[in-house]
């Protein structure tokens, strides 16, 4: 077999197929893509080789929910400490929110950040167009982007899109994905009415409570079957939406969940005060086992962690006045790992929810698995071993992480983008750059 410039040969590795199926074999690539997959790859002199023994492959993670600040708030986060972080927790490629500053609403703004990300990223990237009240022409043309972000509430400024004519008049033209952040903004503001004067985080999650979030998820779901609209609903957290989507969900919407709202709930907020704040808001007992079986059975499509930095003198703050948010790239797949070896799912599951059944939603081709002409990014992950969470370890510019202390299995070993590796073993290698994502819409 012809081995090009850059080649790479994975031997002995536990590989996670299409399939969900388990092969003990061997993974060649070549330049930026998976060229065999086998038992065993004799007929190969690669430019590297890992001894993979012990160790479980899987496809990249394509984490479909980040906020990684740049341009704008860098002294939270950029997109090269961003990108370290996501190579660390062994996140291949990004798609990025619009709320930067300037926000990312103008094909202007997301060329700047392709720009940005192509001098700075290790890992590959995809751009969020954000929608307002009148900027119509903007999302309906900018490109390349997965879609159309849509704040219907937890914004302010010129992302709140909150009323009834400006929804209707994005869902009604075009036929680009739009992605809801669904909370009520009206709701929200009359509960912070209610509420105001407490000064105790836990009260966040009743002030944008479950009713918030529903009412918002029901009234997107109405504008999308109206026009037949494909609709994503994100960081979905409440069993009352789950419960509707189980019972009424066009084959033309998706839904994501974060590793937050599978695992965490408000008995955070007397551990780790206002670093369990985040928009919207942990829930219940409840809703965590309701979310998870509503991810088991397909009503919830995928995994996103919403990653959302701020700094420790932010969130030190007294509520209201803490921002919400939470990093998260970094232990996204440890954390579902870890779900998998405490019997919550399995590790093809998590290799769908974080992998492939994204590449499928946001229609990103050759991603996501496993397989001969696919792009070869890649993660080898040791699941026979447990470490903490350490703060000290993290590469994320905030330097924090909501599960401090966790005993996490799945932490990967190596991270391959386009075939090269980005970490290894502790050590990145940051003159990799990822590359710009396509969507096929």
């Amino acid at each position: 077999m012809p081995i090009t410039a850059s080649s790479l040969l994975i031997r002995r590795a536990r590989i996670v197929l299409p399939t969900g199926e388990l092969l003990v074999g061997d993974v060649l690539t070549s330049d930026r893509t998976i060229v065999e997959v086998a038992p065993e790859i004799t007929k190969a002199t690669p430019t590297t080789e890992i001894d993979a023994e012990g160790l479980t492959l899987l496809p990249g993670v394509i984490d479909p929910q980040v906020h990684f600040r740049e341009p704008g708030l860098e002294y939270k986060e950029d997109l090269f400490t961003a990108s370290c972080a996501c190579a660390r927790g062994g996140v291949t490629s990004f798609l990025e929110m619009p709320n930067t500053r300037p926000p990312t609403i103008s094909q202007y703004a997301l060329d700047d950040k392709l720009q940005r990300a192509s001098q700075k990223s290790l890992v590959n990237y995809g751009f969020f167009i954000g929608a307002t009240a009148d900027n119509l022409p903007d999302i309906l043309l900018a490109k390349p982007t997965p879609g159309i972000k849509i704040f219907m509430g937890s914004m302010h400024g010129s992302l709140l899109v909150d009323q009834d004519a400006a929804l209707e008049a994005i869902f009604a033209k075009g036929s680009r994905l739009i992605a809801v952040h669904a909370e009520d903004q009206a709701r929200i503001k009359q509960r912070r009415e209610e509420f105001a004067g407490i000064h105790d985080p836990a009260i966040h999650s009743q002030i944008q409570d479950n009713q918030a979030a529903l009412l918002a998820t029901q009234q997107a779901l109405k504008l999308s079957k109206k026009y037949q609209r494909r609709l994503h609903i994100l960081h979905m957290s409440t069993a009352e939406e789950a419960e509707l989507l189980l019972q009424d969900k066009p084959t033309w919407v998706t839904a994501e969940v974060t590793p937050q709202h599978l695992l965490l709930n408000t008995d955070a907020y007397a551990k780790i005060g206002t670093r369990a704040q985040m928009n919207p808001p942990l829930r219940s007992h409840h809703d965590n086992e309701v979310l998870w079986q509503a991810l088991r059975d397909g009503t919830i499509d995928f995994i996103a962690t919403d990653h959302a930095p701020h700094t420790l003198e932010e969130k030190a703050q007294e509520y209201p006045k803490t921002p919400s948010g939470m990093p998260g790239v970094e232990t996204s797949l440890p954390l579902m790992l870890t779900a998998a070896a405490d019997g919550k799912c399995t590790v093809a599951q998590v290799a769908n929810w974080m992998s492939q059944a994204v590449a499928k939603a946001y229609s990103i081709p050759n991603k996501g698995a496993i397989a001969p002409g696919y792009d070869a990014d890649l993660v080898l992950v040791d699941l026979n071993t447990y470490h903490p969470v350490r703060p000290e370890e993290l590469l994320t510019k905030c330097g924090w992480s909501p599960f401090e202390g966790w005993n996490l299995t799945g932490w990967p070993v190596v991270t391959i983008v386009g075939g090269q590796i980005v970490y290894e073993k502790g050590k990145l290698h940051t003159e990799v750059r990822g590359q710009a994502l396509t969507f096929n819409q």
